[in-house]
């Protein structure tokens, strides 16, 4: 439904009444959640449950046949847009795989983010950031460590200029002292006003991170609220997220 039709006037990112299709399976089940300006949301459920289509819905990486429902970006209507004009609007997603390209080196993962505006944060201040990153500029992005990949991909969004910063699995296969430095990273990038949405599977640390959070089950959502009511809740995450 839009505005017209009985909904408030979109927050910050609005997603209303969302369904979202992979074949004959039916993913995403009329879900309608709202993130505010700045805020990092932690997006759980189980494996399966439809966090990772979500994500991929709001970047507009799905086929628009495959997805009904409304998604606002600060007033824009991303759900009629494509991928790349979902990303032009200001939304970037870091999927679980990196998807480091092959061939180039750090740097020039970097600078081809920037080939086309709107450009965001500078090299220099990336690698103020990303200490590591500025070390490894002339090696092949995909010979990094995970940690180190995991850092470029977040640093090839920030050399964009983004509103919304969509992390898929960002901790997966990493050491706890390279999730802090994620984290920490994480934190300055709110503080610049960046929303963010997490999905991960270690739902403890994501919690501990996020402001709020959102839990689906079975393509549903089955709990919309603060991240400290659900690490104050242990039927809640027995349920849902199996801690």
């Amino acid at each position: 439904m839009s505005a017209k039709s009985g909904h408030n006037e979109p927050a910050f990112l609005s997603v209303w009444n969302m369904h979202s299709y992979y074949g004959e399976s039916y993913i995403v089940q009329d879900i309608s959640f709202n993130v505010h300006e700045g805020e990092i949301l932690a997006l759980l459920g189980r494996n399966g449950a439809g966090k990772t289509t979500t994500l991929r819905s709001i970047a507009r990486m799905t086929d628009p046949q495959v997805m009904k429902g409304e998604i606002w970006l600060d007033h824009q209507p991303l759900h009629k847009m494509a991928s790349h004009q979902a990303a032009t609007a200001g939304i970037a997603l870091v999927p679980e795989d990196r998807s480091i390209i092959a061939g180039l080196t750090v740097e020039e993962n970097l600078l081809l983010a920037q080939i086309a505006p709107p450009i965001g944060w500078s090299l220099d201040r990336i690698y103020d950031m990303f200490p590591r990153l500025r070390e490894r500029r002339k090696q092949e992005g995909i010979t990094l460590s995970g940690g180190e990949q995991q850092m470029l991909a977040i640093a090839r969004a920030l050399a964009r200029d983004i509103k919304v910063l969509l992390l898929d699995e960002p901790y997966e296969g990493l050491a706890p002292v390279i999730v802090d430095e994620i984290e920490k990273t994480l934190n300055v990038i709110k503080e610049q006003g960046i929303t963010t949405i997490i999905v991960e599977q270690n739902a403890i640390r994501a919690l501990k991170l996020a402001d709020r959070a959102v839990i689906l089950d079975t393509g549903g959502i089955v709990f919309d609220g603060t991240a400290d009511e659900v690490l104050e809740n242990a039927e809640l995450r027995a349920e849902y997220l199996a801690i």
